[in-house]
């Protein structure tokens, strides 16, 4: 499943996304799913991480493309994510923790039943 109404951005991590993108050119994320920060969304050189043949395209914010792994995508039920900047760095590769931030993933709840969860 695939497509653009699955990611969005809020616009402080737009902001962020575009200052990262005009210091470091092309970007690339990639929903975590345990590794390195846990389930955080993990921002790299697009040229560092090409998409293996198992990751799904959630949809570009701006303009960058944004994977997850298949067989996460599937566990996790075809999640739509709100991806915001929460202060502190990020202890994984992430690019943007140089400069104070790391990247969330905000998902609804199932069916909207229960108050949105973050994904640090």
């Amino acid at each position: 499943m695939t497509g653009p109404d699955r990611i969005t951005a809020t616009p402080r991590a737009a902001a962020t996304i575009r200052a990262l993108t005009e210091r470091h050119g092309p970007l690339v994320f990639h929903q975590s799913g345990g590794c390195c920060d846990g389930s955080s969304p993990m921002c790299l050189l697009a040229a560092e991480l090409p998409p293996g043949p198992a990751d799904v395209l959630l949809g570009e914010v701006e303009g960058m493309p944004f994977y997850i792994d298949g067989d996460q995508d599937a566990r996790w039920k075809h999640p739509t994510f709100l991806i915001d900047v929460a202060p502190g760095a990020a202890t994984s590769l992430s690019l943007e923790g140089s400069g104070g931030v790391h990247f969330v993933a905000r998902s609804p709840a199932p069916a909207d039943t229960a108050p949105e969860r973050s994904i640090p």
